[in-house]
């Protein structure tokens, strides 16, 4: 009996992204979301030139970096691998590869229209009734049985939240940048 084979690695064959991606994956939703999105109103801008390489769309980096967010790939450089090894990448962006540097770019300059689409991405929820507004889960903490002063809220205390967690996202944007600037460094020494 012989050893299952495998195809030879020079055959020619055809492929269909679509059939490699399943019907409830990640990406599919992530396609959809950002199609959704009216991004020049929240604040994601393209700018077409006459001369030059043609730039990516708002919408094509923004998948990435949302499939990214989703599935903890951080680095740019990380985010372009993905571009040329994983299918579901090929199949989100129509098999356009973004070079590390375009990431880190779109990134850096879109900071605040990121925010915009997070909180926007909130509202929707919202209206489609997923999450009510009013409760905020917290994962593995300790249930106290009296009512206290950390047990109970009110409007300066969630105002002090909201604001600790948006300077918490500043933060990973920061950390974001601060990596991509280590992977420009790191390629320029290898260079």
């Amino acid at each position: 009996m012989d050893y299952i084979q495998g195809i030879s690695r020079n055959q020619l064959f055809l492929m269909n992204l679509d059939g490699h991606v399943s019907q409830d994956s990640w990406a599919r939703i992530i396609d959809l979301f950002v199609k959704l999105m009216d991004l020049e109103k929240l604040g994601f801008k393209d700018v077409l030139k006459n001369e030059g390489r043609p730039p990516f769309h708002s919408s094509v980096l923004l998948k990435l970096l949302l499939y990214g967010y989703k599935n903890n790939i951080r680095s740019s450089r990380k985010l372009q691998k993905a571009c040329e090894v994983n299918l579901e990448v090929m199949w989100l962006l129509d098999g356009l590869k973004p070079s590390a540097r375009t990431i880190a770019y779109f990134r850096k300059k879109s900071s605040k229209a990121i925010k915009n689409l997070m909180t926007e991405f909130v509202h929707i929820l919202q209206e489609w009734d997923l999450i009510g507004g009013q409760t905020i889960a917290i994962d593995s903490f300790k249930i106290r049985a009296q009512n206290s002063l950390k047990n109970n809220f009110n409007q300066k205390k969630i105002d002090r939240h909201i604001e600790y967690i948006d300077n918490k996202i500043e933060q990973y944007i920061d950390k974001l940048e601060q990596n991509n600037s280590l992977d420009i460094l790191s390629h320029k020494f290898i260079t």
